[in-house]
């Protein structure tokens, strides 16, 4: 094989190498958020809430990833608290994911002056 030859073959098999470690490093990230069983565990983000098919519950989610939900079944519709546990999150609601700055670790928000709670059909968590 000539110099030049194996030059050009270099060079194609260092493109190809560089735009695989791109392509793979620009995949976004899989939804692998659940709802799980809340038992007695804090680590879990805990949504207190309820829909028309649900009047005063509680969902619990596990893994980092985004769940939407809406029609006909809704599992929650509306939140009255939320807990984080070990995990950042943002839940969805009025057309945005909200707050704008996900919210930390270990932390409570809570709606008591609010009636009903706040309006939400999705969870992200980080």
């Amino acid at each position: 094989m000539s110099q030049r030859a194996k030059r050009v073959a270099l060079s194609a098999l260092t493109t190809f190498a560089a735009v695989a470690s791109l392509s793979i490093a620009t995949m976004p990230q899989a939804s692998a958020i659940n709802e799980v069983e809340c038992g007695v565990r804090t680590d879990l983000a805990l949504v207190y809430g309820h829909s028309q098919d649900y009047p005063d519950n509680s969902w619990c989610f596990a893994n980092a990833g985004e769940a939407r939900w809406s029609g006909a079944y809704v599992r929650v519709a509306w939140m009255e608290q939320l807990s984080t546990g070990n995990n950042v999150v943002q839940w969805h609601g009025d057309g945005r994911w909200q707050p704008d700055s996900p919210i930390g670790k270990w932390t409570i928000y809570t709606w008591p002056n609010n009636p009903g709670g706040v309006s939400v059909d999705g969870l992200k968590i980080y």
